[in-house]
């Protein structure tokens, strides 16, 4: 039986007819019939690696997906940087089942704050101590700081799928993921105030998503095609992030949202004024990129955005996920159904949508106390009943006791300092 062996692989710089001269890569590979074929990659050129450390880097995961049936691979030291770049190639290429802005979102996290700390560390290094002390001293919130656990935990994931390693140490990592600042959400007059200082294509954005809560990704994403003035709804089909075009977040965001006759007024009315009304074309397309893309969702928010913000002053951070909270929110102020709310804002569960977006505005909770208290003293109540009456006993001598204290507090003995 043929002993299988470690391969380092052979990395030379080549020349090509066309353009600088590039890395290429040459390794074994052993077919299904146990015959060696020779293999190549063209790593990238000379101005992606400029030297061969850079391009060593570049194919180590490659390294390591050739050596993983080899007895000497699981005594070589595998370090975090292999790993994550193993990680890319497998969970975060063109064929995962993520979406571009969760790959570009990995890649971010990857590039600004893992790699830099724990890139070189080896696997068996890292430490859950370690790395629960390390995100305590980030200057990030709890919300950034606990994605960068669950990141690296899954990462360690996949180093335990692919036998890499024996555990996850990201597992016995704390990290709260608690807000450590309440959400702002509009009142229904300050979406009033924001819109009356809001030029054209922001003011028919913000009406539309603060009236359907569509995600910023969707509302820019929208073409005339999508909208429906017969039926009165909104096809979403797709969502756009960092001008990529892809599909929805979630299955459940696929589906048509509502559209009020006036809400559809006011889309007409953009149809008529806007440069470029035909069915292909985008709903919030850009003047500056020739109606080839929507608008940059940066580029309404500092631009038309937040100058209304001010100039309507409203307090708090405001931004395009402010509406879509605003919507859930007031939805279930107006005493809709959770499952209504969940529907309208497509949520896959109805928890995501009480727990994180929807927030009991102040007049509803103090109606929402005074119902019960009206029911604890309805004067049409059974007054022979023990608890009622001594609730009543309780509350009179309440009022008897706050009489007593505002005679002993006003100078004339008859205007009261404090009112029952």
């Amino acid at each position: 039986m043929r002993r299988t062996r470690y391969q380092q692989g052979n990395l030379q710089l080549v020349e090509r007819k066309r353009g600088p001269r590039a890395w290429e890569y040459r390794w074994y590979e052993t077919k299904a019939d146990g015959k060696r074929k020779r293999r190549s990659l063209v790593v990238g050129s000379l101005d992606q690696y400029p030297n061969e450390t850079a391009a060593k880097r570049a194919v180590a995961s490659l390294l390591v997906n050739i050596n993983s049936e080899s007895p000497r691979f699981h005594l070589e030291a595998v370090i975090v940087q292999t790993l994550i770049e193993h990680y890319r190639e497998k969970e975060l290429s063109e064929d995962s089942n993520k979406t571009f802005a969760t790959c570009e979102t990995y890649k971010g996290y990857f590039r600004r704050w893992i790699l830099p700390r724990w890139g070189n560390y080896r696997l068996k290094d890292v430490k859950s101590v370690a790395v629960e002390e390390w995100l305590r001293s980030l200057a990030l919130s709890n919300g950034s700081k606990a994605k960068i656990r669950n990141i690296m935990h899954a990462v360690f994931n996949h180093a335990v799928r692919w036998e890499w390693h024996d555990r996850n140490p990201i597992t016995q990592v704390r990290q709260s993921s608690k807000r450590m600042s309440i959400p702002t959400v509009l009142t229904m007059e300050e979406v009033e105030r924001l819109l009356l200082h809001l030029e054209e294509p922001a003011r028919t954005a913000v009406l539309v998503d603060v009236m359907t809560g569509l995600r910023v990704g969707e509302l820019l994403a929208l073409k005339w095609e999508d909208i429906d003035f017969e039926k009165f709804q909104i096809h979403v089909t797709r969502s756009i992030s960092l001008q990529h075009v892809g599909e929805c977040k979630t299955e459940a965001s696929q589906k048509p949202v509502p559209l009020d006759a006036r809400l559809a007024g006011a889309l007409w009315h953009w149809r008529t004024i806007c440069a470029y009304p035909r069915l292909e074309d985008w709903v919030f397309a850009s003047p500056h990129a020739e109606g080839k893309q929507p608008y940059w969702p940066g580029t309404l928010n500092r631009w038309h955005l937040q100058p209304a913000v001010q100039a309507a002053g409203i307090q708090g951070r405001i931004g395009w996920h402010t509406f879509r909270r605003t919507y859930a929110t007031l939805l279930k102020a107006n005493g809709e159904d959770v499952k209504t709310v969940q529907e309208l804002l497509r949520h896959a569960n109805s928890l995501v949508t009480m727990n994180l977006y929807a927030q009991a505005v102040t007049q509803a909770k103090r109606t929402a106390q005074s119902r019960l208290v009206d029911m604890l003293f309805d004067e049409n109540a059974d007054q022979q009943s023990p608890r009622l009456i001594g609730t009543k006993r309780t509350y009179e001598k309440i009022i008897q006791q706050r009489k007593l204290l505002n005679d002993l507090a006003s100078p004339t003995g008859f205007e009261p300092v404090l009112s029952p």
